[in-house]
């Protein structure tokens, strides 16, 4: 196959693994029968008042099925962030010795971080839902927790440990100059550590998941977004405080509210 047709033979993969992440989570929601913000609509609310057991019955109380449903979200809002990290490395496979099995191997690693991820991130809803702290969609009962998330993921903006890792994930062709490896396996190594950085930089998103519902398309669809901004080289540094800013805004809000209104 020539050169030219295995790139574009690879993106189209990449990309399609992308809208299938997308389309098997949107499915997902509808089978659960939830809306756009991750709630039950009208057959999901009149279940609930039929059983008030369901939500300790459903697949979001399993391992199995919300680790699974972890992993494709991992891949549906993080895959898209990775490809000024992939275009980085092109550039190395023409001033360097970078191949398509490099390539690979920088794709597979990235995700590899992610699925891991995924798997602590399960673990810590399963105990908060049991726990009684957030309910069977992952949405914060209590406007202190959701307050005090939105208000500590903001504040992260502005330390050092953002910073180093945002200024990997923002200028991956530095990591890959002081980090470079040759072939699938070297790719894999420089995936994971890219990986390790974009875990560093972006975890405080997915923790928002128990804010806006971590079934929520609305929620995983505005973080997507952002994270894709904030690792673009025009302005990547720009929005990166003016988020935190305005996270820190709403935890306000959120902490304020009940006060003010008894809401």
């Amino acid at each position: 196959m020539p050169v030219g047709s295995f790139r574009t033979v690879l993106w189209l993969g990449f990309y399609g693994l992308i809208l299938w992440a997308w389309w098997f989570l949107y499915a997902m929601s509808q089978s659960m029968d939830l809306d756009l913000i991750g709630r039950p609509g009208v057959m999901g609310q009149a279940m609930a008042a039929m059983d008030p057991r369901m939500d300790m019955v459903m697949p979001m109380a399993e391992f199995g099925p919300l680790f699974w449903m972890w992993a494709v979200m991992m891949a549906a809002m993080m895959l898209p962030t990775l490809v000024p990290t992939l275009r980085s490395y092109e550039d190395l496979m023409v001033s360097a010795d970078g191949t398509r099995a490099g390539w690979l191997g920088v794709v597979a690693g990235y995700l590899l971080v992610w699925v891991g991820f995924a798997a602590l991130i399960t673990a810590v809803q399963l105990v908060l839902l049991f726990g009684g702290v957030v309910d069977m969609l992952g949405i914060a009962k209590s406007p202190l927790l959701a307050g005090g998330l939105l208000i500590a993921v903001g504040a992260f903006q502005f330390t050092r440990a953002k910073e180093v890792c945002h200024g990997v994930c923002h200028a991956p062709m530095m990591y890959f100059l002081g980090h470079w490896r040759r072939g699938f396996a070297g790719g894999l190594r420089m995936g994971l550590g890219l990986g390790a950085f974009c875990v560093g930089c972006c975890w405080g998103f997915m923790a928002l998941g128990f804010v806006g519902g971590v079934m929520s398309l609305l929620w995983m669809g505005l973080a997507t977004l952002f994270m894709v901004l904030e690792k673009l080289p025009q302005i990547g540094h720009v929005v990166t405080r003016q988020m935190g800013v305005a996270l820190i805004a709403g935890g306000l809000a959120f902490l304020i509210y009940p006060v003010m209104f008894g809401g």
